[in-house]
């Protein structure tokens, strides 16, 4: 059925194609390239562009500058896994039961992002894109869940969910590191993984502007994410940091910064940057490990703000002129009906994603929202979260209780209104029990969700033990 939806709308795709795309300007411009940037575990505030000093992060900063950031950018869920499927897919993962990371080391060979969902790279294929993955995958460990098949042409990365960035697989086999196009990549040949894959990127860019169809490039960093590995060139730029473990995230940042300024000189270098449609964000908030998600509470794995709020940007100079912040809430489900619009390409089933084309937004074609409603889960409701206009409800596992703020006055969620607005609290309810019945439980258990309990017993822990004092002396 799959491939009988595809047959049809792909011709239907070739024949839209062959014309000039109509932009939101007055001007049409041609079937851009599209590239999305992945970060991985980046603290909203760990770009300049997010008013972060200590780190430089001057080609994302420019980036920005010449195209649209978007101050309440969501990731679609909290951690790696499940964030990459819905970003991929343009659909909620947990339509589909990808709603956890994979097992660490108990995935079967069923376990990862069904291949019966109809994937970004997938679509523009088949209407005519070169496509190409490069960085982490972290869908499936089975060969058949790989990116070579699903929609790539291109795949030079790792499919796991970790990888040190010297490369080494210790005692696992080598398919389980850096592959070309599913064969591993001879040792002498990785050298550090950022500048790696920042390599291979430029090198395709080079590659696929002499060539007549456009490209579509998913570059997925590892980095920032844990090990927190650095070369002593990218550690130098930190010198000024105190803190340790900042300074080697603070390195990693930079280094991947460095490789996104090597990717746009390259595309300029082309003549290929204006008709280029960049999205950057990272998977979801900073973990506990040198990220800064300030002024927004909380961090990786929750639905606070600084769990899902993500630096995010767009860039592309032939439609949108750049130098502009949209403040209202939108998501990476947006970025998949975003780039179908823009290549004049056709979903088999449309009414399948959750997300919006931004692009009547960004040029104030459309003066509303993107979205009334936004909603997460995690661990099979262990953890979920509901934003309707100004107003979010959360359930927090790791709190064991509902909280409810409101965004407009309170965006650093520091009054929860769950017992002052108990009508508004049970509202938000009722929509996320609707929602949840359109969702399927997760194929697999959460290997993440033993986390939560964990690290908020931790927290009181310290909490705990700073007032053990207090009686005995009086204070």
């Amino acid at each position: 059925m799959k491939n009988t939806l595809f047959l049809f709308f792909g011709i239907l795709s070739f024949f839209q194609c062959t014309t000039p795309v109509a932009g939101p300007t007055t001007s049409t411009v041609e079937r851009p390239n599209v590239i999305i940037i992945l970060s991985d575990d980046q603290g909203w505030a760990d770009v300049g562009f997010n008013g972060c000093t200590d780190i430089p992060t001057p080609n994302l900063d420019q980036l920005a500058k010449e195209g649209v950031v978007f101050k309440q950018g969501y990731a679609t869920h909290p951690y790696c896994s499940p964030s990459r499927a819905g970003l991929l897919t343009g659909r909620y993962q947990q339509r589909f039961g990808h709603e956890n990371n994979l097992p660490y080391t108990e995935a079967t060979i069923e376990d990862g992002l069904p291949v019966e969902e109809v994937l970004i790279s997938e679509t523009l294929q088949r209407s005519g894109y070169a496509t190409c993955a490069v960085g982490k995958w972290h869908l499936g460990d089975s060969a058949r869940f790989w990116p070579n098949n699903q929609g790539f042409d291109d795949w030079y990365g790792f499919f796991g969910g970790g990888m040190s960035y010297w490369g080494d697989t210790g005692n696992k086999p080598a398919i389980s590191g850096v592959l070309r196009n599913g064969q591993p990549v001879p040792p002498s040949e990785i050298h550090y993984l950022t500048d790696d894959f920042s390599r291979e990127a430029v090198n395709y860019i080079e590659q696929y502007s002499k060539e007549d169809k456009p490209f579509f490039l998913y570059l997925a960093y590892n980095a920032p994410h844990t090990p927190l590995h650095a070369t002593s060139e990218y550690m130098k730029v930190m010198e000024h940091q105190e803190d340790g473990e900042r300074a080697v995230y603070g390195a990693m940042v930079y280094a991947m910064d460095r490789g996104i300024g090597e990717v746009v000189r390259k595309l300029k270098e082309t003549g290929e940057y204006d008709n280029t449609l960049i999205f950057f964000y990272s998977d979801n908030g900073g973990a506990l490990r040198g990220a800064n998600n300030q002024p927004y509470r909380g961090h990786k794995g929750m639905l606070f703000e600084g769990g899902i709020r993500v630096p995010f940007c767009v860039s592309w100079p032939a439609v949108l002129p750049g130098g502009d912040v949209y403040e209202k809430p939108i998501s990476a489900l947006d970025i998949y009906p975003t780039i179908l619009k823009a290549a004049g390409a056709t979903h088999p089933q449309p009414q399948k994603l959750d997300g919006i084309d931004l692009m009547p937004f960004l040029t104030g074609k459309d003066l509303s929202k993107p979205h009334d409603e936004l909603y997460w889960r995690y661990s099979d409701g262990a953890g979920y979260a509901v934003r309707k206009g100004k107003y979010k409800m959360i359930r927090s596992g790791y709190k064991q209780k509902f909280l409810l703020f409101d965004m407009d006055n309170d965006p650093f969620e520091q009054n929860n209104l769950a017992s002052v607005m108990p009508e508004k609290l049970e509202e938000l309810k009722d929509l996320y029990a609707r929602w949840n019945r359109e969702t399927i439980p997760a194929r697999w258990y959460d290997p993440h969700g033993e986390n939560v309990l964990k690290e908020e017993a931790r927290r009181q822990d310290f909490i705990d033990g700073a007032s053990k004092g207090e009686k005995r002396t009086g204070s």
